[in-house]
């Protein structure tokens, strides 16, 4: 039988987060393998020294193990950089505890995330986003990484064209928007849009998504940082800094966390930042268009999106219909992709097979209009001529995708529908059908062959309204 802390160390060793135990003196007593790999160490030269020794750029004060063990309060989620006694530099996002027997502090455990990476890539964006947009203000303005205007916004289905018309009239102004829509239905280019139909066009426009990044780095991200803030930190500016004067766009907003969102709404209340660590406020001028892929009352709801924040970046609320809503589009569509990609792929193919476009008629599209889009650049790069046909389509939409029927069935079964609607309205009777449907009781009589209908037989005796004869 597996002893109780044996089962335990094995546990631990075995998860794919870092895990580091400290004993009431600062001595590392457990250190397992995830750990030893995102810190550059074998647990044995960690096990049995002090914490400061191992890591000798922390301190008292700005190590959260030896700080949860003065306090006896855990830390969350709270971001470090530190740099190990063999000068490997890492960056983890930690959550430290006190342990506690029967109400007794006998050490601190720390379970570490490793965003070394993730961090260096997101400051290099950020570098970069601050050094072009330097360069810009200083020459003329110019638009950025907002491509897209209202004129490149496909699609002549009433509701698409009203939300499109309703995001120009607000591109006027300044109020907070939420554009809300499904994977694919084209968020990010209406809010591009309504940033280069404002008055705020030519100056930056810079995008964010909210998903997939630890609190602690994506409030650096957003608010900026300061020497000190945090182990390893430099004076940086966030991104409502780099787009004072512009657009600055958080998609996925409810992937937020909820300590962030309340930062986040106090900046738009107030119109003024604080750097993480900083004591001073700045002023910034800065429109926030938010957008989130599902109905937001569901996520107030389920408490990932606090309510107090959709009420205030909702000012102006535009929801994008989803393809299989405006199928109307889907020719127009394709007309326009397959002018968009056709050159890039040197593809001979200038229009789709009957049958294609019978298929995109009809298919669901989970994807929506960027799934439609893919698939017809996906085409265009194996079709050997003219004709996009069936076999030129990816394979994943050929399997989900309903049969399309033949034109010639389709007619057929609207034919049958239309003579037997007649024939009911006409109780029945050949001549009466033959007179609502327009056509001679001959033709009406040939086609009932055709199609296999069976003729009326003479009416029961004795049935109310079937007088007359059933085969006239």
């Amino acid at each position: 039988m597996i002893g109780g802390e044996a089962l335990l160390r094995a546990i631990l060793q075995v998860l794919d987060e870092g895990i580091h135990v400290i004993d009431t003196s600062g001595v590392t007593v457990f250190y397992n393998q995830a750990a030893a790999r995102v810190e550059g160490l074998e647990p044995s030269e960690v096990v049995g020294r002090h914490l400061l020794e191992v890591f000798p750029s922390l301190t008292e004060e700005t190590s959260t193990l030896l700080k949860v063990l003065r306090t006896r309060r855990p830390i969350l989620n709270q971001q470090q950089t530190f740099t190990n006694y063999k000068g490997h530099r890492v960056t983890t996002v930690n959550s430290s505890y006190p342990i506690l027997v029967d109400g007794r502090l006998v050490g601190a455990l720390e379970v570490s995330k490793d965003i070394t990476r993730v961090r260096e890539l997101a400051e290099a964006v950020q570098d970069l986003r601050a050094a072009l947009w330097g360069r810009r203000r200083s020459r003329a303005p110019d638009p950025g990484s907002a491509r897209y205007r209202f004129e490149d916004l496909v699609g002549e289905d009433p509701g698409f064209r009203q939300v499109v018309e309703k995001a120009r009239r607000a591109a006027r102004g300044d109020a907070p928007v939420l554009v809300v829509g499904e994977t694919g239905t084209g968020k990010e280019l209406l809010v591009q849009a309504i940033h280069n139909g404002s008055p705020r066009a030519g100056q930056p426009f810079i995008a964010q998504n909210c998903a997939a990044l630890p609190e602690g780095l994506l409030e650096a991200i957003l608010f900026g940082t300061v020497r000190g803030s945090f182990t390893g930190a430099e004076d940086r500016p966030g991104l409502f800094e780099l787009a004072d004067g512009g657009t600055l766009f958080l998609d996925e907003i409810n992937a937020m966390p909820l300590g962030l969102q309340a930062k986040l709404l106090r900046v738009l209340q107030d119109g003024r930042v604080r750097r993480v660590g900083d004591t001073r406020e700045r002023a910034v001028d800065v429109r926030v268009i938010a957008a989130i892929g599902e109905d937001p009352l569901a996520a107030v709801a389920e408490g990932r999106l606090r309510r107090d924040l959709f009420h205030r970046v909702s000012v102006v609320y535009l929801e994008l219909p989803p393809l299989r809503q405006r199928r109307g589009d889907i020719p127009l569509l394709c007309e326009h992709f397959l002018a968009r990609h056709r050159s890039g792929h040197q593809s001979p193919a200038r229009r789709l097979a009957p049958e294609v476009m019978e298929l995109f008629l009809h298919y669901h599209w989970p994807g929506n209009v960027r799934e439609l889009e893919n698939a017809i650049e996906g085409a265009l790069a194996v079709a050997r001529g003219e004709v996009i046909a069936l076999g030129d389509l990816p394979a994943p939409l050929l399997r989900a995708a309903p049969a399309p029927q033949p034109l010639r069935r389709r007619l057929a079964l609207a034919e049958r529908e239309a003579i037997l609607q007649a024939l009911a309205a006409a109780g029945g009777r050949v001549a009466g059908a033959a007179r609502l449907l327009g056509i001679p009781r001959q033709t009406l009589q040939y086609r009932l062959r055709v199609l296999g209908i069976s003729r009326p037989g003479p009416p029961r005796r004795g049935s109310r309204g079937q007088e007359g004869r059933g085969s006239e």
